[in-house]
């Protein structure tokens, strides 16, 4: 009899399908999102516990051009014998096209401003760090990079942050000359 692990807890799609972990195939989500063409929104709502993190974070991994073709191409083995796969074509090809964008307000939940807002900065650092690799693209010039590297540092004022997500959306279209998918999770 074989043992089933269920990934209790886990949120991040990369570890449940490296650990093998139980999963039930929500890869239909992908199709259903690529098949409402003009849409630049989508509300996804759930009960608490319901998944909605690992959604998330199945569309990152899908939809995601890391900057690194190995990092892609690993990326893209987490969706072997999933559902999406099967779908034909036209939606295996969005796969690694885009870059992403992911933010989590979860740990902005704090009894005061000050704090909640070193949080949303601590998170929008993060997001600008991983990001980096753009910052060698010749297409960014240096005023760009060097408001980038203040807000991954930690050090840009206030109103650079209130306007980061946009910044950082036009930081990646420069660089790759593609649209940005944002994921936001509560």
């Amino acid at each position: 009899m074989k043992t089933v692990n269920i990934p209790v807890g886990t949120s991040n799609f990369a570890e449940v399908r490296q650990k093998d972990y139980y999963y039930i195939d929500k890869t239909g989500l992908i199709e259903e999102l690529l098949r409402t063409p003009g849409t630049k929104v989508t509300l996804i709502t759930r009960p608490r516990r319901f998944g909605k993190t690992l959604n998330l974070s199945m569309l990152r991994y899908f939809f995601e051009d890391t900057g690194y073709s190995e990092k892609n191409e690993r990326n893209k083995e987490f969706f072997r014998n999933l559902k999406i796969m099967d779908a034909g074509e036209e939606y295996i090809g969005q796969m690694g096209m885009y870059p992403v964008i992911n933010l989590t307000l979860k740990s902005s939940k704090q009894p005061t401003f000050e704090s909640a807002y070193d949080k949303i900065k601590s998170e929008i650092s993060d997001e600008f760090k991983r990001h980096s690799y753009m910052m060698e693209s010749d297409k960014i010039d240096d005023d760009v990079k060097n408001l980038f590297h203040r807000i991954a540092n930690r050090t840009a004022e206030y109103n650079d942050y209130s306007g980061s997500l946009k910044f950082l959306c036009k930081c990646l279209y420069e660089a790759t000359g593609k649209n940005t998918v944002i994921l936001l999770d509560e």
